[in-house]
């Protein structure tokens, strides 16, 4: 999920990480990463931190983490860097998720950006407590700092002093705060590309975790809400009499969003919908249907993003020319915890539990939804049960405080079943991706031509759809990696009504469909091999030049596979990586079996090959969900499907086998949660086409 918030970008910490220290009775050694703009605040002003660590005089290492944690391994990765640079004892390193602060900057976790963007700054919050104990040990020796060393949570000094992290914390708590210190050479790395053990894990194996759905709190009750199932749409009428008289409903409330039914348990606030009876005009958006839909993608006009060469004569010159049209369908989220948020209003006040994944943006939307000030509210991070850009969204959270508020106080958890998960999301866009390609008398590339049809989500959300100088619809074809001398990227972004939102790998995920899967057809009227295509193509630089040899050497193209079988290649750079996917494909009394995926993934320093595998995994799985079976539709302006019955997932004995490998590399880390999704989609297709002989343009998969 990527999020084009106003706010400044998610966990974007400033290159002036330092520490605040304090003293007193069992305080220990506090640190504080600023954001830059508020470095000032060391000389006197409010000092706001944007992520805090705390050594303990138990010698207790505490990481507070302003990350969401989802699956991805926040909790593990963002220990992993402090911990690293402090030379920390791993075994006394713990992590606590920090409520929604001011301090902590933009909350938002999204883009696959967590790691990214602490990989600098949390080092060198460690880097700068390790100088300071360090400072501390030397100064109880009468020696000097650079004669003493730290190891394992210990400090050593000449002549076999030690002195254990926890007895020198007072002490360093009053040394100078290093400005600039050193960091480890990667070569001296304990943690760091190591496969260190998930901290959540022992709490999720034995059901200790606490995630959404499992805040209970004394005398909490339930609630679920009948909302319009049109964007735009009216509550027009209710029966509030017959749901109060469901054994176990307390009140019938209006919120924004539609009407909540309260009630002592979640199943008597859902009869008691259904003997509401809510009845809800459409709205502008109450007749359309897909082929509404369709037209407006098709009849949208189109904006240059990006020119160069002179692409007309380019085609105009080809000794063959190359067309295809690509089309994808709305997906929804459907992650494994629906959504839901436990909220208690009390003397003006609100206080929230919330698997969100944008703690500081949900708190200033309930704020702002209340009409009261933001230090009114309280709001509490949870685990998420699966997040995938759907729970970087507010609404639920708002719909919460709303409904306490008008339910009178105390607490209440709005739940959403799965359908109201599925027909109230915020969707991935449907898409029409339009391809021209120009080829010379050898084949090579002469002029390539993509038009992206598909609406902005920014521009449905914040009025804009600028993202990084260009539209954010363009995201994974405006830098197409393959060098042609003339090519055009251009994008028709129509308003529709269907509510909008980050979908993982957002636009990469439909415009790496397209490319890929293109390039394929490109490579085909060439006369060559897929992969030498592709080489040929990227320059000499391109980090998916390794991705894409790895997953080759690794799959075994170009040899032979059973009889049935096909393979197929796609490549995508996403989120600051690299990955190739070689999939093989067969098809089976009419339908599609994926037997095996190889993944190979440049994603620069692996901070846990663990973590690196199980999100290239878990894309894989997520990704062949939606090639397989994915598909929104919408008709009356209503969203179709409701469950897993007609939004079937993948199952278990449908899973392919998965080889993750990891090409080697000293640059900076970049993301992993979502770069492994997108190259999936055209791996598939093309291995499909190299066993029917058809090309798949249209996805979900339908081979009749």
């Amino acid at each position: 999920m990527s999020a084009p918030v106003k706010s400044p970008a998610p966990g974007q910490l400033g290159r002036r990480a330092f520490l605040r220290a304090s003293t007193g009775a069992g305080a220990g050694l506090w640190l504080a990463v600023h954001l830059p703009a508020r470095a000032e605040a060391a000389e006197g002003k409010a000092l706001e931190p944007s992520a805090w660590l705390r050594v303990a005089p138990s010698g207790e290492v505490t990481v507070f983490l302003a990350e969401a944690e989802m699956g991805q391994g926040s909790y593990t990765g963002m220990a992993v860097l402090v911990a690293e640079e402090l030379e920390a004892d791993w075994k006394r390193v713990r992590i606590v998720q920090a409520d929604a602060d001011a301090r902590f900057g933009n909350m938002m976790t999204g883009g696959s950006s967590s790691v990214r963007s602490s990989w600098k700054p949390l080092r060198q919050a460690g880097a700068q407590a390790r100088e300071m104990l360090i400072a501390a040990a030397a100064a109880e020796w009468k020696v000097a700092p650079g004669a003493c060393r730290a190891e394992a949570g210990k400090v050593h000094g000449p002549g076999g002093k030690v002195l254990p992290y926890g007895k020198l914390a007072a002490a360093a708590a009053s040394q100078a705060v290093p400005k600039d210190p050193p960091l480890k050479d990667p070569k001296d790395f304990r943690l760091i590309g190591r496969r260190v053990p998930r901290l959540d894990g022992p709490d999720k194996t034995r059901g200790k975790a606490r995630f959404g759905l499992d805040v209970r709190i004394a005398g909490q009750r339930y609630a679920v809400v009948a909302r319009p199932p049109v964007r735009g749409g009216k509550v027009a009428g209710f029966d509030a009499a017959a749901a109060r008289k469901v054994a176990g409903v307390k009140a019938v409330v209006e919120v924004p969003s539609g009407v909540a039914v309260v009630a002592d348990t979640t199943w008597s606030a859902i009869r008691g919908r259904e003997a509401l009876a809510a009845r809800f005009d459409g709205g502008p958006n109450g007749g359309l249907d897909m082929a509404a839909i369709a037209r407006l993608l098709a009849e949208a006009s189109p904006e240059t993003v990006r020119s160069e060469g002179d692409l007309a004569k380019g085609l105009a010159g080809a000794a063959r020319r190359v067309e295809a049209t690509y089309e994808l369908p709305f997906l929804a989220h459907a992650a494994m915890e629906p959504l839901n948020c436990t909220a208690t209003w009390k003397d003006g006040a609100v206080e929230v539990w919330a698997p969100t994944q944008a703690a500081t943006w949900a708190r200033e939307a309930v704020a702002k939804a209340l009409g009261i000030g933001e230090e009114k509210v309280k709001l509490h991070v949870t685990f998420l049960g699966g997040g995938f850009g759907r729970r970087a969204m507010t609404d639920f959270v708002v719909e919460a405080a709303q409904v306490a508020r008008a339910a009178g106080g105390g607490p209440v958890q709005v739940v959403w079943t799965r359908e109201d998960d599925t027909r109230h999301d915020y969707y991935r866009p449907c898409a029409r991706n339009e391809l021209r390609a120009g080829l010379d008398g050898a084949g090579k590339l002469v002029a390539w031509d993509h038009l992206v049809r598909t609406p902005s989500i920014a521009l449905q959300l914040f009025g804009t759809a600028s993202r990084r100088g260009h539209p954010d619809v363009v995201e994974g074809a405006v830098s197409v990696p393959y060098a042609s001398p003339a090519l055009r990227i251009q994008a028709a972004m129509p308003e529709i009504g269907v509510t909008l939102g980050w979908w993982r790998s957002v636009y990469s995920s439909q415009n790496a469909f397209a490319e890929e899967c293109f390039l394929d057809e490109v490579a085909e009227a060439a006369g060559q091999d897929p992969l030498a295509y592709r080489l040929a193509h990227l320059p000499a630089g391109n980090r998916l030049r390794a991705a894409l040899e790895l997953a080759a050497a690794k799959a075994g193209w170009g040899t032979p596979l059973p009889p049935g079988r096909g393979r197929g290649i796609a490549c995508h750079t996403s989120f600051g990586s690299h990955v190739a996917e070689v999939a093989e494909v067969s098809v089976q009394e009419g339908k599609v079996r994926v037997h095996r995926v190889v993944a190979a993934v440049d994603c620069g320093t692996a901070l846990n090959p663990d973590s690196v595998e199980h999100q290239v995994e878990g894309a894989i799985v997520y990704g062949l969900s939606a090639v397989l079976r994915g598909e929104i539709t919408v008709a009356g302006g209503a969203v179709v499907q409701g469950n897993f019955d007609d939004q079937e997932p993948l199952r278990m004995h449908e899973m392919p086998a998965v080889e993750v490998h990891i090409v080697p590399s000293k640059e900076p880390p970049g993301g992993i949660g979502e770069p492994g999704l997108p190259p999936l989609a055209p791996a598939v297709a093309n291995a499909l086409h190299a066993v029917t002989g058809k090309r798949l343009r249209r996805l979900p998969v339908k081979l009749a």
